[in-house]
């Protein structure tokens, strides 16, 4: 088996392309610790000046109603290339009309040969949590017993069993959700992953963070949820995922983190002041998890965490994917190039 930190002892050619479906990677096992550590990995290598994480384009028509975006990275320690691709449709619609499609193509930099081409819906959906699990375990005041989860669309439902793994002695999990099944998704992916354990769902999303640790903000932008900085507690963490939390969190911050400063200034714009300004960073997350950069310096500092995805996590957690695909024998190889 080869290490997930390593380069794809995969068998390829120049003429054909494995395409690993939902279906595919759906059914591959795997756990929320490998999921943290292949993704800390990928910082850490960002981090040591070892991989290339270039901002993202983005493209926006001028009513709003889609967004795509094209990230091109390289991750040094497993000497892989990989584009990723991504488009949102029907922005101005309800969840249930919305078209989104993403992709992952993946390339071996050592024998020039390609990997893999994926669906990388199920990449992201674990990358995001994991990333804002990394961060609530960095950024997070001592002895944090308390969660507040905005959101219980895609990036909302795995979010408390992430932060359960980096932070166990969480002992009070809350939730906000306006949706039904949504909320049904979020309980059956928390008691898979920790049987003992529920949620609380709250129906103040304001007076519950007021009583929360940490507060991860992953809701779509319909939401009526948008906490204040007067309702964060001393020493509260809040990470931005999605939407739920107002502009004043992120302004009124003792210290403001995020996993890429030029990423959040492409995407974050609608967390702007109203001169349209965002505030500098105190501190990007890879050095942090490098110990390089402190993220949290005192245990009153209220704590703003913007979590945007980077495309060496998802090159990472995406050529993990394909090793444990390829090892089961799924996917299809097409002949691309013939």
């Amino acid at each position: 088996m080869t290490s997930p930190t390593t380069g794809p002892c995969i068998a390829a050619d120049d003429t054909t392309l494995r395409l690993l479906s939902t279906s595919d990677l759906a059914g591959i096992d795997i756990t929320l610790t490998d999921v943290v550590g292949t993704v800390e990995g990928a910082y850490r290598t960002l981090a040591a000046g070892l991989s290339d994480n270039p901002r993202k384009l983005t493209v926006k028509p001028s009513d709003g109603h889609s967004v795509s975006y094209a990230m091109l990275g390289r991750d040094g320690s497993r000497d892989v290339v990989a584009i990723k691709t991504s488009y949102k449709h029907g922005l101005d619609k309800g969840r249930e009309e919305q078209h989104y499609y993403t992709s992952l193509t993946l390339y071996d930099d050592v024998t020039g040969l390609p990997v893999a081409m994926m669906d990388c819906g199920r990449i992201g959906s674990l990358r995001t949590p994991a990333v804002s699990a990394l961060l609530a375990r960095e950024c997070a005041a001592p002895g944090a017993r308390s969660a507040l989860v905005i959101g219980t669309g895609t990036q909302g439902r795995l979010a408390l069993p992430f932060l359960l793994t980096t932070l166990p002695g969480l002992d009070r999990l809350m939730l906000f959700g306006t949706h039904p099944e949504g909320i049904e998704a979020v309980r059956t992916r928390l008691r898979a992953h920790f049987p003992d354990r529920d949620v609380e769902v709250v129906t103040e999303a304001r007076a519950a963070a007021a009583e929360a640790d940490v507060v991860v903000a992953t809701a779509g932008g319909h939401t009526p949820a948008a906490v204040e900085a007067d309702d964060l507690k001393p020493g509260a963490l809040s990470i931005l995922v999605g939407h739920g939390l107002a502009p004043s969190t992120l302004h009124r911050a003792d210290r403001v983190v995020a996993t890429s400063e030029a990423q959040m200034n492409v995407t974050g714009t609608d967390m702007a002041d109203a001169g349209g300004n965002l505030p500098a960073v105190d501190a990007e997350f890879p050095p942090v998890l490098a110990g390089e950069a402190a993220g949290r310096t005192a245990p009153h500092e209220r704590i703003f965490a913007y979590n945007s995805g980077l495309v060496v996590t998802d090159i990472a957690l995406g050529h993990r994917f394909a090793q444990l695909a390829i090892e089961q024998g799924l996917g299809t190889q097409v002949p691309l190039w013939r």
